[in-house]
Parts: structure tokens; C-alpha cells; sequence
């Protein structure tokens, strides 16, 4: 009879967050405790190079790859919400 014991049940902790995860999360904390949603966009790329700088200088085993991914999805989280309004062409305008 061989063992089949699955991971679950291997008495083994459970993995937690790898450590781009980890970054990933670090970044989005860090943009929403300093107000950086509300900078322009020459301030926010000046902040995101200093916060990738300490990232990076943290998470030492992060490859560049890694990190430009991480400093990607800190981009996008910090672009605006774009609101969904009708396109013209749907819109009828009544003329009298």
C-alpha cells in the first residue's frame, strides 16, 4: 500500500505569500497610506521610483522581472477610475 496522503493532511504548515506577493501588497498599502492617488502623475512616477528602490532593496530575491511586474500593478492601481457613460451614437436627442 503506498502513501497518498495529501499535502493537506502532510502535517505540513501551509505556504503562505510568495515574495512577489508579499511586494505587490507592501506597494498597494504604501500607495494608499501616503495619498499618492491624489498626486500628479510627475509626482506619482517620482514616488513609485523611490518606493520600487526600497522594494527592491527589501525584497532582495525578486528578479527585475518580477518587480517591473510589481511596479506595473502599482500602476494600474493608481490610474483613475474611468466612469462608464453612454457612447454618443446610443444617445438619441430629440430635435423639436
Amino acid at each position: 500500500m503506498s502513501n497518498t496522503r495529501s499535502r493537506k493532511t502532510s502535517g505540513r504548515a501551509p505556504m503562505g505569500p510568495s515574495a512577489q506577493e508579499q511586494a505587490r501588497d507592501e506597494l498597494f498599502s504604501h500607495i494608499l497610506r501616503c495619498g499618492v492617488l491624489e498626486a500628479d502623475e510627475v509626482h506619482q512616477k517620482e514616488w513609485m521610483d523611490d518606493t520600487m528602490q526600497y522594494l527592491s532593496d527589501r525584497y532582495t530575491d525578486l528578479t527585475p522581472e518580477q518587480l517591473a511586474e510589481v511596479r506595473v500593478l502599482g500602476e494600474r492601481y493608481c490610474q483613475p477610475v474611468v466612469p462608464h457613460t453612454p457612447q454618443a451614437d446610443t444617445v438619441a436627442v430629440e430635435t423639436a
